[in-house]
């Protein structure tokens, strides 16, 4: 009797070269670390990485991408180290994929679809769940006809066909009903945050988003100040979707910290564009904090990235503070170089002077600095409201008024301004 045997499949871990194209006159420097980021990138994503390639051109080959002679090299080597994957360190084009497939035998991988990877292993809400399979949705589609043969046959079979249609028209159309549907989704998403946020502005709490490079501690920042359990490791988009935290400030009342996803050179726009719900936190918040790795040799370019895509959020010129942190991993004298004043700050996000020092600076951002009134004595509704929405440090009663020193207590005192400035003493 022949004896049955059962076999356990294991998933194929990639086996990658990474290629990335130089053009122009960039810094070595920062050549060397977005090819470093890269490699981080690819790990993060569970790939093995063989050998990496650099390729200097004028520009882009509209055919190779890398030009063709550079193409026979990453194949040959390709073979010689029994790889099945290239990882390029741009955008390629449908075209280009297409080419670069037939030519290395191989799977082709571009720097967005590897950030979409990554994001859809890391998204574990159903939010985050919906937002990466937009995300991606929206890259493939235009590029149906680069990814892989079998897009491109006829459709065959049963049900497969249509009057006339490919399966390549067929994907298209089921993809675009796909992402209409998603959108729907999110947009449900997007009117329950909105209304979450509207609830917390009424509440007169004061909202703190957190953004910065990915892996610049931002959320080991927000447990060590709200004492959370937000996940928080040393890896690449180690959390996605927001969190928001409570913390208590003297004076400033109950504050709202809010973490969101980390950025990155070239995140894509699409995936931006299907986190826009999320990072409008970011939008809505009274005050960012710009958590930098100042540890980092390339900080100066992670805090350009950031403010790009602060920019394309429209959130740029928004009140801010830079948060310098790591500031204990700093070579000797490099944090010397790190600007410091009333609207940037260096610390350790484990040291708990540190936090106490930016705490403080929060409270004096958020409440401004200490106002005098001189009500008339007979206004005693608008003394008792001096009261109850400030903190009332010296009140001295004069023939016809009452003279009062506060230092505004909540968020609520915002609301309320407008009743007592008449009566502000310059």
């Amino acid at each position: 009797m022949k004896q049955s045997t059962m076999t356990t499949s294991t998933e194929i871990k990639d086996r990658a070269i990474l290629v990335s194209l130089v053009t122009g006159d960039e810094n070595d420097d920062l050549i060397q670390y977005s090819l470093e980021e890269l490699v981080r990138l690819a790990e993060t994503a569970g790939v093995e990485v063989l050998d990496t390639a650099l390729q200097k051109r004028e520009k882009a080959d509209s055919k190779w991408f890398i030009g063709k002679g550079k193409v026979e090299e990453v194949r040959v080597r390709l073979r010689e180290l029994e790889g099945t994957t290239v990882i390029f360190n741009q955008e390629l084009s449908g075209g280009q994929v297409r080419n670069l497939e037939e030519a290395l035998d191989a799977k082709i991988v571009d720097r967005t679809q590897l950030i979409l990877d990554i994001f859809a292993q890391r998204a574990k809400t159903r939010e985050g769940i919906l937002q990466v399979e937009l995300a991606q949705l929206s890259y493939l589609l235009p590029r149906l006809s680069g990814h892989g043969k079998n897009l491109s046959r006829l459709g065959g079979g049963i049900g497969t066909r249509g009057p006339g249609e490919t399966k390549l028209e067929t994907d298209r159309r089921h993809i675009r009903n796909r992402i209409t549907d998603l959108r729907r989704q999110l947009d449900e998403v997007t009117r329950h945050r909105k209304l979450h946020r509207e609830r917390r502005k009424k509440s007169g709490v004061y909202q703190v988003a957190l953004v910065g490079y990915t892996n610049a501690g931002k959320s080991t920042l927000l447990n060590r100040m709200t004492n959370a359990d937000v996940y928080a490791e040393n890896l690449l988009f180690a959390t996605l979707d927001p969190t928001s935290r409570s913390m208590p400030l003297p004076s400033a009342g109950e504050v709202v910290l809010t973490d969101t996803v980390g950025f990155i050179q070239q995140l894509p726009h699409d995936l931006v564009a299907a986190f826009r719900a999320t990072l409008e936190e970011v939008l809505e918040a009274d005050l960012i904090l710009h958590v930098v790795d100042a540890s980092s040799p390339m900080r100066e370019e992670h805090i350009r990235v950031v403010e790009e895509v602060l920019k394309e959020l429209g959130a740029q010129g928004k009140e801010t503070i830079t948060v310098y942190n790591k500031i204990d991993l700093c070579a000797p004298g490099d944090c010397d170089m790190i600007p410091s004043g009333p609207d940037a700050i260096q610390l350790s996000a484990l040291n708990d002077a540190h936090l106490d020092a930016l705490k403080d600076m929060l409270e004096r951002r958020l409440m401004g600095e200490v106002v005098t009134f001189r009500f008339p004595i007979e206004r005693g509704d608008l003394i008792a409201l001096a009261y109850r929405t400030g903190d009332v440090l010296e009140s001295e009663t004069e023939d016809d008024a009452v003279k009062m020193t506060i230092k505004p207590q909540s968020k609520a005192y915002a609301s309320v301004a407008a009743k007592l400035e008449p009566f502000l003493l310059k």
